[in-house]
């Protein structure tokens, strides 16, 4: 019997979350498993991944093949490096922390507060109307 460690998806349409298991390579993805060996969530921010080091060693010394997939989670969290006796990955990024920027007010101090930079076009307008008639009256007179 050929044993496999592969992903088991739960979870929404939108929102998978899997387990690591150990199975028979000839049961179907979400069937009946030997056993749960550990967690993988892809919509978190960072991922989560979760493994029982000790007993993916177990089974991996047995026998069991890990998929495409449970190969590339293996290789991040360092157990299939342990396994073939490599040297251990670069320890998982975490996410930097997201900076501050600086508020509208903080940047332009008082003495812009509160004041449009620009006049508004009705004003402008009105001001163009007066100036068009008090140069019409001085025209005139």
């Amino acid at each position: 019997m050929a044993v496999k460690i592969k992903l088991k998806r739960l979870g929404k349409i939108r929102s998978p979350h899997y387990r690591i298991v150990v199975a028979d390579s000839r049961t179907r993805r979400d069937g009946r498993a030997i056993e749960e060996i550990g967690l993988y969530h892809p919509v978190q921010n960072p991922s989560r991944i979760e493994v029982n080091a000790e007993r993916v060693a177990y089974w991996l010394s047995v026998g069991a093949q890990p998929t495409e997939p449970v190969l590339a989670i293996l290789k991040k969290t360092g157990d299939w490096q342990k396994f073939k006796g490599e040297p251990a990955p670069a320890p998982l990024l975490q996410p930097a922390e997201k900076t501050v920027r600086p508020s509208f007010e903080a940047l332009g101090g008082e003495e812009n507060k509160g004041e449009a930079i620009t006049q508004k076009k009705k004003a402008e307008k009105k001001d163009e109307a007066a100036a068009e008639s008090s140069s019409a009256e001085s025209t005139e007179a």
